[in-house]
């Protein structure tokens, strides 16, 4: 038998097939940035370069492999790189539900039952009756509710893409400056055992002097409290030391002690690369994948207000069952057994005590809210790369400034010494200068470290790596 739909459906299907739906057509901001930067480096005045940065694996500047490996290691098994995986998975799931209210559905059910009525003399009969089915149904997204909740999931899975992205590049900084951390702390150390043992020599030659009647008692305490004064630095610098390693370990997903070996050995703090492409404002908001979360969120947001809006709109939903029923099972699927319904089903909102009015209110309020997300977003970024350019500049400035300090205070103690020996002056010059250089050296290796951390951070604040990152998220997209 062939079931004819009438025609007034067929008007239906063809009048909800062209319906647009309702609510705000979504539109990405265009925020009016500077054409160029407030401070700049003089390797890159005119704010353009010619390697963009976010098309930069800026470790790869470094020119230490061995930092290498470890960022690429993080960027795997580091627990919070996972958790944003495993949310960016959610997120595709939340999609695909979306996208399937859009279909049709199909059920197929089968039941039995037993009944029995009994009369005033106790006797009764047992009836069963057995039914086997089909059922359809397919909500028609008349006024676009449902394709709205899809955009809204598609754009919430793009904002977990730039999620992971983000949690990427971010581990990526917090590896190299943890790195650049772990070298800084070992030349430290190094330094201090350095002036530790120039200081025992004096120490020693005080004591030859003394016993030998050439100078007083006091240049022997005096050269042992500059020596011990020394010497208790140490223990901090190893405590600040085997944090830094733990941290690294903790950071590429393994426990801590794990990289002590690897790291064992002494390198020096990471190269730095002879001029930086800052690019201009522009490229910092297309590079950073904060920037571009915001925007995800706020086309989400603006879905959602569609979505609410719909609600104000009847809903259609096309209904149909196929079925077979029997008081014996043997004949159940006898065709003579056979019946079928179909029919449309709409739902008109009358009365709910302006429930969906103030809805789209909130969805309304929320989306307005998200725009100004986005543009706190962007004011951040710029305000960041501003900052980390002056911080890098005048770090740089300053770590030449004490280059050449720490030199001067070299040759200071070096003099100082023979002088100090043939007779010429007081010991305590001896001391100041001793102390000088130890206090140099170590804020020579601090500021060095600096310099080479405040590039990273000028990196990380330009969305630096972002195109790496987008490449290796590739995989995890399809996972």
């Amino acid at each position: 038998m062939i079931m004819r739909i009438p025609g007034v459906f067929v008007i239906v299907l063809i009048f909800c097939s062209g319906c647009h739906p309702v609510g705000p057509n979504y539109q990405p901001p265009s925020p009016d940035l500077p054409a160029s930067w407030h401070n700049s480096l003089p390797s890159d005045k005119t704010g353009a370069g010619e390697k963009k940065v976010e098309r930069t694996d800026w470790w790869m500047l470094f020119d230490d492999p061995l930092l290498t490996g470890l960022i690429q290691k993080a960027c795997n098994d580091n627990l919070s790189v996972k958790e944003a995986v495993f949310k960016l998975q959610e997120a595709r799931a939340q999609r695909g539900i979306g996208q399937a209210n859009l279909h049709p559905t199909l059920d197929a059910s089968y039941g039995s039952t037993v009944s029995r009525s009994y009369g005033e003399t106790g006797g009764g009969n047992e009836n069963k009756l057995f039914r086997a089915g089909l059922d359809a149904g397919w909500e028609i997204d008349l006024f676009g509710g449902n394709r709205k909740t899809v955009e809204k999931l598609t754009a919430n899975l793009d904002a977990s893409e730039e999620n992971l992205n983000d949690a990427r590049i971010s581990i990526a900084a917090e590896v190299a400056l943890n790195y650049i951390d772990v070298r800084v702390g070992q030349e430290r150390l190094a330094v201090a055992m350095e002036n530790l043992a120039i200081q025992e020599e004096t120490w020693e030659l005080n004591q030859a002097r003394y016993q030998a009647g050439l100078s007083d008692e006091l240049s022997v305490y005096q050269a042992s409290y500059n020596l011990e004064g020394t010497r208790a630095r140490i223990p901090a610098l190893n405590v600040s030391l085997e944090a830094s390693l733990n941290r690294m370990a903790v950071l590429t997903g393994n426990y801590p002690g794990s990289l002590h070996e690897k790291l064992a050995t002494t390198s020096p703090i990471p190269i730095l690369p002879e001029s930086i492409a800052i690019g201009i404002p522009s490229d910092t908001v297309r590079a950073r994948p904060d920037i571009r979360v915001a925007e995800r969120n706020l086309a989400a947001r603006t879905a959602a207000v569609g979505e609410a809006t719909a609600d104000r709109y009847p809903k259609l939903t096309l209904s149909g069952s196929l079925g077979l029923s029997s008081l014996t099972f043997g004949n159940l699927f006898d065709l003579d057994n056979r019946n079928y319904s179909y029919g449309p089903h709409i739902s008109i909102p009358i009365f709910n005590a302006g429930a969906i009015r103030k809805n789209i209110a909130v969805q309304t309020a929320v989306q307005e809210q998200a725009l100004v997300q986005y543009e706190t977003a962007v004011l951040n970024a710029i305000e960041e790369v501003e900052n980390a350019v002056k911080a890098y500049e005048k770090e740089n400035e300053r770590f030449l400034i004490l280059t050449k300090a720490t030199s001067a205070a070299r040759q200071a103690a070096k003099l100082s010494q023979k002088k100090y020996e043939s007779g010429l002056i007081d010991f305590s010059v001896v001391l100041d200068s001793q102390r000088s250089l130890l206090t140099f050296q170590d804020q020579m290796v601090e500021s060095r470290g600096d310099v080479a951390a405040n590039l990273v951070r000028l990196y990380k604040a330009m969305g630096g790596g972002s195109v790496f990152m987008e490449n290796m998220n590739q995989s995890d997209a399809h996972q």
